[in-house]
C-alpha cells in the first residue's frame, strides 16, 4: 500500500518559488499523469476504515479493476508537437535564459504508446502486493483444478500490464502455467467492456463525448498567464502560450515517470500545479464521470460483467459486452476466487460512474469559472498511472447479514450509503452483499446503453447527469 515510496526512483524538483522546505508534491496534482500513490479512507469519510480485512471477517472473493501503468505519451499528443516546435525554433535561432537555458540544447527523447519500465513495474509490484494480501484465495482455484482468467485488451501496453501483474502476482516464471491472460481484442466496432468507446458513437461526438476536453482548454486559456509572461521574458524568437503551458506541464509529467526527472518541472508554481490538476479534473469529471451523458453506458459492460461473477449468472446485453466471451465458462468464468482485469483509466473512471460510488464525486458539479477550484473530485487520486478498483467480498458472523461487501479506489475505502438505499453508514464501508447486488440491478436497468450511446440530445457542462443522457 505505501505512500510517496511507491515512485520511487522518481525525482521531481521543488516548484518555482517554492523554498527548500516546501512539502508540496506535485506529483500528486498531475492528473491521470500522477504515479499511483495511496490514498486515505479519511479524503472520502471514512477515518477508521483500512483497506485491510475489518476484524472478525474473512474475504472470499476479489475484484479488481487496474489501469495500465505509467507510459510515453501517444505520438501525436501535445509533447511531441511541442517538441517539433522548438526544434522548428532552434533551425531558424532562438536565445534562451535564466529557467528556460536548458531548453538551448533539449531534446525530445520519450517513446510512443508503451510502458515506461517505472511503469512495469508498477504493475509487477502491483501483482506482488495483491499476492500479498489475497494470496490465499489461490486455494479455491487448487481444490477445482483449475487456474484463474485475467483480462485485458489487445494493444502492447495493455497486454504488458497483465503480463507483468501475472509475473508480481505468481513469479517468474511460474506466472506463465499459473494464469490464462485474456487478450480482449481493442478495435472499432468490436464490442469490448475494456475498450466500449468503439461501440458507442455518441462518446466520439466532441458535443457529448468530449464536454471535458473543452471546457478543460477553456479553463487553461487564462489559467497559467503569470507563468507564460516570465517565460515569455527568458526567450526570443518564439512565444508560449496556454496550449505550451500544457504541453510543459505534461512533459513535466511524462519525462518524470520516463527518465526519472524532468526539467520543466521547475519551470511551474505550486498555484500552476493545482491549476494543472484542476485542468484534468474538468477533463475526466466531465469526459467520463457524473458530468458526461454516456459514462455510465461505456462502464455498463462492467458493471454487468462485475453483477455476474456476484450472482453465478451471465450477463444479458444491451451494451458494449462481447457476446461471444461473455457467455462462455472457458473465457468468462463464474465461480473464480479472484479477478483481475486491465484497463485505461478513462473507462476505470466509466465503471465507477456506472456503479454510482457518488462519493468520490460529492458535492456540486465542478465549477467552470477560473479560480474556483473545488477538490471534492480529484483525477490524481482516482485515475493515477496503475490506478486500481477493488471490491471485497466478506464473510462477518458478526454481521446479521453475514455476507458483505465494500469498494475501495487506490486503497481508500469508500462509503455507499449515501448513494445506496438500504446501505446503512458503516465505519468499515461494508453493506449487505444482497443488498448491492439488488441496487446494481437496479443500475443496470436504469442506463440505457442504446439512447445514451445512440440518441441525438443536447448535453452541456455544469450539470452532474449521473453519467446518463438527459431526456428532452
Amino acid at each position: 500500500m505505501g505512500g510517496d515510496s511507491s515512485s520511487f526512483p522518481l525525482v521531481a524538483p521543488n516548484a518555482h518559488g517554492a523554498g527548500s522546505g516546501s512539502t508540496f508534491n506535485m506529483k500528486k496534482y498531475w492528473g491521470n499523469l500522477s504515479p499511483w500513490y495511496s490514498v486515505p479512507s479519511a479524503d472520502y469519510g471514512l477515518p477508521d476504515a483500512s483497506p485491510l480485512i475489518p476484524d472478525g471477517c474473512t474475504i472470499t472473493q476479489l475484484h479488481l479493476l487496474y489501469r495500465h501503468g505509467a507510459r510515453y505519451p501517444t505520438s501525436d499528443a501535445a509533447p511531441a508537437v511541442f517538441a517539433e516546435k522548438i526544434a522548428n525554433a532552434t533551425k531558424k535561432g532562438f536565445e534562451v535564459s535564466h529557467d528556460l537555458k536548458f531548453l538551448a540544447d533539449w531534446t525530445y527523447k520519450l517513446g510512443a504508446e508503451l510502458l515506461t519500465p517505472f511503469g512495469r513495474s508498477q504493475e509487477f509490484l502491483l501483482g506482488l502486493e495483491h499476492r500479498q494480501l489475497y494470496g490465499d484465495l489461490l486455494n479455491n482455484f487448487t481444490e477445482q483444478g483449475t487456474i484463474p482468467v485475467f483480462r485485458t485488451e489487445s494493444q502492447d501496453r495493455m497486454v504488458k500490464t497483465a503480463t507483468n501483474f501475472a509475473a508480481g502476482f505468481f513469479g517468474v516464471p511460474e506466472y506463465m502455467d499459473e494464469v490464462n491472460i485474456e487478450i480482449l481484442v481493442e478495435a472499432p466496432n468490436v464490442n469490448n467492456s475494456g475498450a466500449p468507446y468503439y461501440v458507442c458513437p455518441n462518446a466520439e461526438d466532441e458535443s457529448k463525448g468530449y464536454i471535458g476536453s473543452t471546457v478543460a482548454a477553456i479553463f487553461a486559456k487564462d489559467a497559467f498567464n503569470a507563468t507564460l509572461a516570465r517565460l515569455n521574458s527568458q526567450i526570443s524568437g518564439l512565444e508560449f502560450d496556454a496550449n505550451d503551458a500544457i504541453s510543459m506541464l505534461q512533459l513535466c509529467s511524462y519525462e518524470t515517470v520516463a527518465l526519472g526527472y524532468s526539467s520543466f518541472c521547475g519551470l511551474f508554481s505550486e498555484e500552476d500545479f493545482l491549476n494543472y490538476e484542476y485542468y484534468y479534473d474538468l477533463e475526466f469529471y466531465y469526459n467520463n464521470g457524473p458530468g458526461s451523458p454516456v459514462s455510465a453506458a461505456q462502464g455498463k459492460g462492467y458493471l454487468q460483467e462485475y453483477v455476474a461473477r456476484f450472482t453465478h449468472e451471465y450477463p444479458e446485453p444491451y451494451s458494449a459486452l462481447n457476446e461471444t466471451f461473455d457467455n462462455s465458462s472457458t473465457y468468462f468464468p463464474l465461480n473464480q476466487s479472484i479477478y483481475a482485469d486491465a484497463t485505461h483509466e478513462v473507462v476505470v473512471l466509466d465503471v465507477l460512474t456506472a456503479f454510482n460510488l457518488s462519493a468520490l464525486f460529492k458535492g456540486p458539479p465542478l465549477s467552470l469559472a477560473q479560480n474556483e477550484r473545488r477538490s471534492a473530485f480529484s483525477s490524481s487520486k482516482v485515475v493515477p498511472f496503475a490506478t486500481h478498483f477493488t471490491t471485497q467480498v466478506l464473510e462477518c458472523p458478526a454481521y446479521q447479514s453475514t455476507k458483505q461487501i465494500r469498494f475501495m479506489v487506490n486503497d481508500a475505502v469508500l462509503p455507499i450509503n449515501e448513494s445506496y438505499p438500504g446501505c446503512e453508514p458503516n465505519p468499515h464501508g461494508l453493506c449487505s452483499f444482497d443488498n448491492v447486488v439488488s441496487v446494481l440491478l437496479k443500475r443496470i436497468e436504469e442506463i440505457d446503453f442504446n439512447y445514451d450511446c445512440h440518441a441525438n440530445y443536447t448535453a452541456k457542462a455544469g450539470v452532474d447527469y449521473n453519467g446518463r443522457a438527459p431526456r428532452e
